[in-house]
This record gives structure tokens, sequence and C-alpha cells, in this order.
């Protein structure tokens, strides 16, 4: 049998992507010549293979970096996510927003909803899926990072603060309208609004609609331009007709166990 015939292109062309992915552009355009040269093209099949466990294993030790990096609550995935309380469009949409397509584009992402309607953990669930398909993610509750970036400016490290953030293609503001915000707070968390504005994507959960934004930006030239900022380039989650989980899980479980000092109640401790 000639070398032609058990020559496979595909096979090669695969290693040589696999080398110039981990960067070693010589062995990428060395290696399959002098295989074949030297009469071993057979061997390329074997040595694809544990390229491939190679990238395999990078790939897991990433995620896993990512995953570490990102502050993200372990437990608030799609598979814990009760998708049958969500209405069907928005499970689309969260669908459509694990692809990561939007962080390309640099768009936001902005759900709104009462407390306990499950905005945060769709949140998660989403920046999850984003980071086991390799993206940088963070998430923070709105008020520590403020109070985070409010103390790296008396220290004169804003702008390096705002720096170290563009690691993350993804940033998640939880729970923006908790936090009744002084001005030097509110200035903070519109300068990191403005530098990500059209580079890098935010999400951001709130309970707060927009005409009720000035209670986190007082001013209201100032929050038509945080609000102007945020929903260019963005996609809607709508969750505010939805009812409170926890509210319903609270009264299922008083029905079920009665209330303190009831029967029921005794029988279930």
């Amino acid at each position: 049998m000639s070398k032609a015939a058990t020559y496979a292109p595909e096979t090669a062309e695969r290693i040589k992507q696999l080398f110039t992915q981990f960067k070693l552009p010589t062995l990428s355009s060395e290696i399959v010549g002098r295989f074949v040269q030297g009469g071993h093209q057979d061997a390329l099949t074997v040595l694809r293979d544990v390229l491939e466990l190679e990238a395999g294993d990078r790939r897991e030790r990433r995620v896993d970096r990512l995953r570490r990096a990102s502050k993200l609550p372990p437990g608030k995935t799609f598979e814990t996510l009760q998708e049958g309380r969500l209405p069907r469009p928005l499970l689309q949409k969260l669908r459509d927003l694990s692809t990561g397509a939007f962080l390309e584009r640099a768009d936001n992402v902005l759900a709104f909803g009462l407390p306990g309607v499950g905005k945060s953990h769709a949140a998660c669930a989403l920046a999850h899926a984003l980071v086991q398909a390799g993206h940088a993610v963070l998430f923070a509750p709105t008020y520590q990072l403020v109070q985070d970036l409010l103390a790296a400016k008396r220290n004169l490290q804003l702008p390096r603060m705002l720096r170290s953030l563009d690691v993350f293609e993804l940033l998640i503001l939880d729970d923006i309208g908790y936090v009744q915000h002084d001005r030097d707070e509110m200035e903070v968390l519109f300068t990191l609004l403005a530098e990500r504005y059209e580079r890098k994507s935010v999400v951001i959960t709130t309970n707060l609609v927009f005409s009720d934004w000035t209670r986190i930006f007082k001013d209201p030239l100032t929050t038509l331009a945080a609000i102007d900022r945020v929903v260019h380039h963005s996609v809607i989650l709508d969750l505010m007709g939805m009812d409170s989980f926890r509210a319903k899980a609270a009264t299922t479980s008083q029905q079920t166990t009665g209330p303190p000092g009831h029967p029921a109640t005794r029988a279930h401790r």
C-alpha cells in the first residue's frame, strides 16, 4: 500500500489545528510532513487522538478556572431552574443567549421582576452555561461591587480596577435596585456602566422598572444616561408578571405542616 493511500488529509489538518491551538506553530507546520517523509503516516491517527485528549484536559482545566473566578452560586444552573414556571418565550430567550453570540456584540441582558420570581437564578443559569462554553464571567451583588469600586476610587485605583474587570466578557450586577446609593456610589456605578458600554456585556437583575431608577442614580439626567447605555443593544427578560416562588413555597409548606404550634407542625419535627 502506498504512502498516499494511507495518508488521511483530515487527520493531518486536525493535528495542525490542535498544535496551532496549543500555540506551537513550528510543530503545526512541520510534524505532519516529517511523519509522512519518514513513512510513519499511520501513526498520525494515534498522534491526533493523544492531542484531542490534551485539548479536552486543557478545556476542562480552563472551565474549572473560569468557574472559580466567576464567583457564581454553584447550584443555580439550568438543571435546577424550574423551567415550568417560566413563560416559554422567556425560556427560549435564555436558551438563545446561552450560545454566547450576544457577548460578541457586547449586548446587555436586563432581567426585571419582583423579589422571589427567579430572575437571579435565571441570570446565574445563563452564566453557568457560558462558563461551561469557555467564557469569562463574574457574578457580583451590586452593593458589594459598588463598595469595592468606591474603595478603589478613594485609593486612586479606580481606573486599574475597571481594567481588571475587562477580563470578564460578562459582568452580572445582581439586584441593582436593592441598594439606595449615595452620590459617590452612584458615580462609580455609572462609570462602570459607561466604561463597558459597547465593549463588554452586563447582565442586570432588578426589581425596579426604569421609571424608578432615579432612586439609584438620583439625578434625572444621569438616570436617563445610564438607562440609555444599558438599553442600547440589550435583551429584556420580563418576569414582572410572575408570582414569587419563595412565597408560594412558604404557603405550601404552611398548608402541609400547619402554623407553629399546630399538631401537624409538631408531627413533622
